[in-house]
């Protein structure tokens, strides 16, 4: 079997081969040629292990991952992917589950970018710079002509090492703005990402900043998580979701469902958006939503593509 840590998987797949794979991962979730329980969840409050199968035609993934939230000099996620053969069963490769999963969710939120920004989105905002708030801006950077980046986090303290991280992936000449409000980072962007485990809404209520734009909504997985204010919902009628788990595990559609500031008829996956070839109306007063809680199936996809390209390219360590 092949060993992936961090560095070989990055040697192995691009983060634009990464938005690719998601894609791929779409249609495969439309088509249903796939297994997927329901995720396992173990709790000690805050703390959960969580368990995420997935089979399809080429590969069988299992992803073993921890969040522990309150975490200060460690990441929230510590995980593991292994890999088997679908035709024989074989473990194939164990890989860095946590760089796999914030590698694939922002991955997730590039494609999300890739079908529902304008092409010539310039300017984001990054609410949250840890971890999940840097892959996000690389996949941006990836899919998108980004000449600006508006950062802003709890503690500013972090935003250093977070542009040291970013400059680190991406050489493009892109300039990064500290502010020291949300509603300053919001307002310059043209797509806002919230990359938060927050209880309560991180983004300003004001409607007129963040109407026109894409929010891209990843942090957020839990009903008693949000990252969207009230407002928000007052000015969209396109909601997007990566699978239909997300209207039952995340407070950003939860709450406002229950609050009827929303319809159902509202919510679309975005692969039966993508299938359909759908064509998006920007209008400068409506905001546009995309929620993503993740699933297995992105894991088994990027997984397996990371795989191909390293024996391709022959990255990894054999375990014999």
């Amino acid at each position: 079997m092949l060993f992936l840590n961090e560095r070989d998987i990055r040697e192995s797949l691009t983060m634009e081969e990464a938005i690719d794979a998601i894609d791929d991962a779409y249609r495969l979730y439309e088509s249903q040629k796939f297994q997927m329980p329901t995720r396992m969840k173990l709790t000690d409050e805050p703390n959960a292990l969580i368990v995420m199968p997935c089979l399809t035609d080429d590969a069988i993934g299992t992803k073993l991952v921890t969040s522990f939230p309150n975490n200060e000099k460690l990441p929230t996620l510590h995980g593991l992917v292994v890999l088997n053969s679908s035709e024989t069963g074989e473990i194939q490769a164990i890989m860095d589950g946590s760089f796999i999963t914030g590698f694939r969710t922002g991955a997730i939120g590039g494609s999300a970018i890739r079908h529902l920004a304008p092409e010539d989105t310039k300017k984001i905002a990054i609410i949250g710079t840890g971890v999940q708030g840097l892959y996000q801006a690389i996949a941006a950077s990836a899919i998108r002509p980004i000449t600006d980046i508006y950062l802003y986090n709890r503690s500013a303290e972090k935003l250093d090492a977070f542009i040291g991280a970013f400059q680190s992936w991406v050489s493009a000449p892109i300039t990064i703005h500290k502010t020291d409000r949300v509603e300053e980072a919001a307002a310059n962007a043209d797509v806002i990402i919230t990359t938060t485990t927050s209880n309560t809404p991180v983004l300003t209520n004001d409607a007129e900043v963040l109407a026109g734009k894409l929010i891209v909504g990843i942090g957020s997985f839990l009903p008693t998580m949000r990252e969207f204010p009230d407002e928000l919902y007052s000015i969209t009628d396109q909601i997007f979701i990566d699978s239909h788990d997300a209207v039952e595990e995340s407070g950003d559609l939860i709450t406002p469902l229950d609050n009827q500031w929303i319809k159902k008829e509202q919510i679309q996956t975005i692969s039966s958006f993508i299938q359909q070839g759908g064509a998006l109306t920007h209008q400068s007063d409506k905001s546009i939503i995309f929620k993503s809680t993740g699933m297995a199936l992105f894991d088994v996809v990027v997984a397996k593509a990371i795989y191909e390209k390293a024996k391709q390219n022959d990255v990894g360590t054999f375990l014999r």
